[in-house]
């Protein structure tokens, strides 16, 4: 049995050893891979980002849990963690320990946690990310999320890969101006704030929604004359179909 067959067959063990090949760019990584590839496409990628010390790796515990364990009536989901640490600018090393914040999830058969290490790459993500969430598609894993390094202003690779993009903010982080200057911001499906009994969360969730309505200008409806009247033009206003102004959600970890 080949290791792309062992692979397709949910072999966990199999699956650990492609995705060491692919991380160290092996040949042979590369070649199971294009083997893989018309077995992809299935799965829906949750990139989920933000500044050190937010809690992601909280938050993804707890969404995978909820995945695993989801409310009566619900479907239960296979998930395939990926976490991406920062290597040292001065010895090369990464310690990988986000996957100690999610002790929710050992011993689940159906979740596949993998610590991979950023390897000097400055986008928030690791060389061989795209990859590796390749394998795991093909491999039956139904959600995947993709947890990127403390992102800043510029990290935004994880936009390109995910379906759905979480940027995950705190209370104490900033200003106004520093929300507005933060570009990874404008790549958010859903902003969380995250530590919501914190003091302050009143102030980051007014921040992050007036940067999102410098974004997103939302139509300021009033009565005049007795009439219902608007500020912006027809053409100016968001279309229904497609359009999807980034929501604000509060998490408690």
């Amino acid at each position: 049995m080949t290791l792309a067959t062992s692979v397709l067959e949910g072999d966990r063990l199999a699956l650990a050893r492609l995705l060491s090949k692919i991380e160290n760019g092996h040949e042979s990584g590369q070649v199971i891979l294009g083997e893989l590839f018309p077995h992809t496409g299935k799965a829906h990628l949750v990139g989920v980002t933000g500044a050190p010390g937010t809690g992601k790796s909280s938050l993804v515990n707890q969404l995978a849990f909820h995945y695993r364990n989801p409310p009566e009536g619900e479907p239960q989901h296979k998930v395939a963690i990926i976490a991406v640490d920062p290597s040292s600018p001065f010895t090369g090393g990464a310690i990988l320990g986000d996957r100690v914040r999610m002790r929710d999830l050992a011993g689940d058969p159906g979740v596949f946690i993998r610590s991979m290490a950023a390897r000097g790459s400055l986008g928030g993500l690791a060389p061989t990310t795209a990859s590796m969430v390749q394998v795991f598609d093909a491999a039956g894993f139904e959600i995947i999320m993709i947890e990127t390094v403390g992102a800043g202003q510029a990290e935004v690779d994880i936009a390109r890969l995910a379906h759905t993009t979480l940027v995950v903010e705190a209370p104490g982080l900033g200003d106004d101006i520093q929300a507005i200057k933060a570009g990874i911001l404008e790549i958010a499906d859903v902003l969380v704030v995250n530590k919501a009994d914190r003091p302050g969360v009143e102030n980051t969730e007014r921040a992050l929604r007036s940067m999102l309505e410098l974004a997103h200008p939302a139509p300021r409806v009033f009565k005049h004359h007795g009439q219902f009247m608007t500020d912006l033009p027809e053409e100016a206003l968001p279309e229904e179909d497609g359009f999807w102004l980034p929501r604000i959600l509060r998490t408690e970890l």
